[in-house]
């Protein structure tokens, strides 16, 4: 699996987008003060396997969000955030899911690992798991 997306100057963007928006929170203060001591190496490291999650996620798209293989993955996803980056909760991942699905650039860096349709599976598995109800389920 290639992981190049990751490269420095796309996690320079990232780093850049994610100050602007978030440079105030208490949640980016954390961020910050888990990565500063990281190496290039390690960022891309962690990175592949954020995406590695995205993957799993990918492998069982087409089932129900509410599946628990779905939960299961979601669980691990706010998991893996709180331990690598800062503590992750429902309110900030409901909050990611939505910028997961958002479109543009995240949403295909997603949806190139995982398969089309990708991100916006784990928006709704997200929802789900913070008693959102399915977009799937709407339908």
């Amino acid at each position: 699996m290639d992981f190049s997306a990751f490269d420095t100057k796309k996690l320079d963007e990232y780093a850049a987008r994610a100050k602007a928006s978030w440079g105030t929170t208490p949640e980016y203060r954390e961020f910050e003060q888990r990565t500063k001591g990281r190496t290039q190496a390690e960022t891309l490291e962690v990175n592949a396997r954020m995406m590695r999650i995205f993957s799993e996620f990918g492998a069982i798209r087409g089932e129900d969000p509410a599946s628990e293989k779905a939960q299961q993955l979601v669980r691990k996803l706010k998991s893996f955030i709180t331990k690598h980056f800062y503590t992750c909760s429902d309110q900030t991942l409901l909050g990611l899911g939505q910028m997961y699905a958002g479109g543009g650039e995240m949403t295909a860096n997603i949806d190139r690992y995982g398969g089309e349709g990708t991100a916006s599976f784990v928006h709704e598995a997200i929802a789900v798991y913070c008693g959102k109800q399915s977009a799937r389920a709407e339908s």
